[in-house]
């Protein structure tokens, strides 16, 4: 296998175009790998698709007047890797979570979408070790 197709995640979440941002990380991050070729997947080897799951912005810590000052994105998908030619699953319904905190206020500009980024980033790092793992 040196050809995979990446079609764009299903999105199971409230938020609005984070499986284009995520589809987009995983393609970059497969592409600066350069362990395999993303391509169409008419011309594909194998194929990794999959769905978000989640999206959730929970409390991670709070001062000691317990206002809330540290927020967390969590983000999780679920991914399929699969060989075209047999149909055989290199590894199917892999759930993966990314993790990213921010802080309200932060004079270093931290914020939800960096903390997004972040925990895509988490997500991306695992994936790319499971399909170059696999492959």
């Amino acid at each position: 296998m040196k050809r995979v197709a990446v079609p764009f995640l299903e999105n199971k979440t409230a938020e609005a175009n984070l499986e284009i941002a995520l589809t987009e990380a995983i393609i970059s991050a497969i592409q600066n790998d350069n362990t395999l070729k993303v391509v169409d997947e008419k011309d594909a080897d194998s194929v990794l698709s999959g769905t978000v799951l989640m999206y959730r912005l929970k409390e991670a810590f709070a001062n000691s007047d317990l206002q809330v000052n540290e927020y967390q994105v969590q983000i999780m998908v679920e991914l399929d890797f699969t060989v075209v030619e047999t149909g055989e699953k290199i590894f199917e319904k892999r759930r993966i979570t990314g993790n990213g905190n921010y802080i309200l206020n932060d004079p270093n500009g931290t914020s939800e979408n960096t903390a997004r980024l972040e925990a895509a980033g988490d997500i991306v790092r695992e994936m790319l070790a499971l399909v170059v793992e696999e492959w």
